[in-house]
């Protein structure tokens, strides 16, 4: 049975974590530029030439922040799993990036169940990569699994692609943005940097609103 100070930690801890997020994307040395926004078509056009890495976020979950307490990677039913708007947004990102002719070679995603299944339900086959899984209540994780992230990106090459699915965690780490579930942003390994050059939506979710012709999703968790 918990105790009311139980509960009242309970409830705090999500904004701890958000706070500890904060400092950790200041020591990470986030970048403040924002990639432009772009449709899903003119994304297909530039990613044609091939050599992007493009890290999505997973698509929509179940209501909350984080995960339960005593979450386990080896279980899905102890996480914040995916609803059933997002497993039906992750099917229509799939199906938009095949229409379109986007050519991607490689894909990777968390170990998350969120991520995986966004991954699975979107492009089939992919590879787990603990250097995408989220690093939300662990901020010291976060500089090495972006290295190691740079250093996957320097030897993606034309013509394919390389499709990473995550956590906003990581991705602002990488890129310098906040992304809402299932944003995808692209970049590539320029200049000595992983640099983000455009982002885009590929779907039409429940929720979404629209800016300059690209659909928004709502975001509702700021971190994972």
């Amino acid at each position: 049975m918990t105790t009311p100070r139980t509960r009242r930690m309970m409830r705090l801890a999500p904004l701890r974590r958000l706070m500890g997020l904060a400092l950790a994307l200041a020591a990470l040395g986030v970048r403040a530029a924002d990639p432009t926004p772009v449709s899903v078509e003119e994304a297909a056009r530039r990613l044609a030439s091939g050599g992007f890495v493009l890290m999505m976020r997973h698509t929509q979950t179940e209501a909350g922040v984080g995960d339960p307490p005593g979450y386990r990677l080896d279980d899905c039913t102890s996480q914040r799993n995916l609803s059933d708007a997002g497993r039906a947004q992750a099917r229509a990102i799939g199906a938009a990036l095949r229409a379109s002719g986007v050519r991607i070679g490689i894909v990777r995603a968390s170990a998350w169940c969120r991520c995986r299944d966004t991954a699975e339900l979107a492009f089939g086959p992919h590879e787990v990569w603990p250097a995408l899984n989220s690093f939300f209540d662990r901020s010291a994780g976060g500089s090495a699994q972006t290295r190691e992230v740079e250093t996957f990106a320097k030897t993606v090459r034309p013509p394919g692609n390389a499709m990473l699915v995550t956590h906003q965690v990581n991705i602002s780490a990488a890129f310098g943005t906040w992304t809402s579930p299932g944003e995808i942003v692209a970049g590539r390994w320029t200049e000595g940097g992983l640099r983000a050059e455009f982002r885009f939506r590929a779907d039409a979710a429940p929720g979404a609103g629209a800016l300059n012709g690209v659909l928004l999703v709502r975001q509702t968790d700021p971190g994972r």
